[in-house]
């Protein structure tokens, strides 16, 4: 393969687009930076930032390190070569149940869930153009969450049986969302705003569930509602991990799509894409994944808003940044767990508690940002 160019701006779109506060801005030229390294015969062409490949590989580090700490501390603590004698087989007895029973399956949903999030908000707020646009936001969670209820309070269910009831409900969610926009289009401030109020609606359903509930299974919903990874075993690492198998590579395969999608409708169709459609399959990724996540660990609030957002910030970069904000939604998640473990022991918080604090913060600031952005 050769470098051949650096690459060059897009040219504008005359359409104009609705921005975060519902008023429309014209598209500006989208400076891409980075070089374009393509093989000899042309076939096959990439894209290389300095930057963002610098970042990836930092967040490859921090990856290594959470997980790295996780495995080897606790109220057992392990050096790291009797961990990995554990992941090898050949660790002792205790090596072996400590890492491989308790805290592996725990580690690898943490990584799974939180790169399955942080690339579902990353497609939504890169069709709607709105930092907002998450499935906390929009109400995918919420769905998923008045599916698992019905299941713990209506139906009884075991621990398979909810996760199936917040993957149906999740779906069903999104296809509500759809036909209430149907005719008008997948785009921008509008699926924001019809997703807020379906996520209203849902968060009074659930209330009243839990108000049918008896006092066991309303605690038995509570505890769920918040959201943890504790108690998670190689059956729930495994369904997350087939799921995001499945489906972020589809995400990234579609990422150049996405990309030219933000440069506005006019554009993009320009370019050969078709716009309706590439919508609607990365939204129906962005609700699998942020379903399947729910399923699986129960609603984890606000790492899909801010992973991507965090993610964007260090590699600088235009497009959506799916790669870059699955390894940050994973760092994210994995040292949230991490800390409700090491530092609140020996109480047993749920990892909902800690992403919903830093989210609620970051939430403000995003508020009081796009305030000040609408102002000037």
């Amino acid at each position: 393969m050769t470098a051949v160019r650096e690459a060059k701006a897009s040219p504008p779109d005359p359409t104009p687009r609705q921005g975060p506060g519902g008023g429309t801005v014209p598209d500006l030229p989208r400076v891409i930076t980075g070089r374009v390294v393509r093989t000899r015969s042309g076939n096959v062409s990439l894209r290389v930032q300095g930057r963002t490949v610098a970042a990836t590989a930092a967040l490859l580090v921090a990856l290594l390190l959470v997980a790295g700490i996780t495995l080897t501390t606790g109220d057992f603590d392990l050096s790291a070569g009797e961990v990995v004698q554990a992941l090898t087989g050949n660790g002792s007895g205790i090596a072996d149940f400590v890492v491989n029973t308790l805290r592996m399956p725990r580690l690898v949903t943490a990584l799974c869930v939180g790169a399955a999030l942080a690339v579902s908000g990353a497609i939504l707020q890169s069709i709607t153009g709105n930092p907002l646009g998450s499935p906390d936001i929009i109400g995918f969670t919420n769905g998923s969450a008045v599916g698992a209820l019905v299941v713990i309070v209506l139906l009884h269910g075991s621990m398979t049986e909810i996760a199936l009831g917040a993957l149906v409900g999740g779906l069903a969610t999104a296809l509500a969302v759809h036909l209430l926009m149907i005719g008008r289009g997948i785009q921008g401030f509008r699926l924001v705003v019809v997703g807020i109020g379906v996520s209203a609606l849902l968060l009074a359903v659930n209330s009243y569930l839990i108000t049918r509930a008896t006092f066991q299974e309303a605690l038995e919903a509570q505890s769920w509602l918040i959201g943890s990874l504790g108690n998670r075993l190689w059956i729930h690492a495994q369904a997350i991990g087939i799921a995001v198998a499945v489906l972020l590579p589809l995400a990234f395969l579609l990422s150049r799509r996405l990309s030219m999608v933000e440069m506005g409708d006019t554009t993009a169709m320009a370019l050969g894409v078709d716009v309706s459609r590439t919508r609607t399959v990365l939204l129906v990724i962005s609700v699998a994944l942020a379903a399947f996540a729910t399923a699986v660990t129960g609603p984890i609030w606000f790492v899909a808003l801010a992973a991507p957002q965090v993610a964007r910030k260090i590699t600088g970069s235009s497009g959506p940044a799916l790669l870059p904000s699955a390894l940050m939604g994973a760092v994210m998640l994995a040292l949230s767990d991490l800390a409700v473990q090491r530092l609140f022991a020996p109480a047993l918080l749920p990892v909902g508690t800690a992403t919903g604090c830093v989210g609620g913060f970051y939430l403000i600031w995003l508020l009081v940002t796009e305030s000040r952005k609408s102002r000037a």
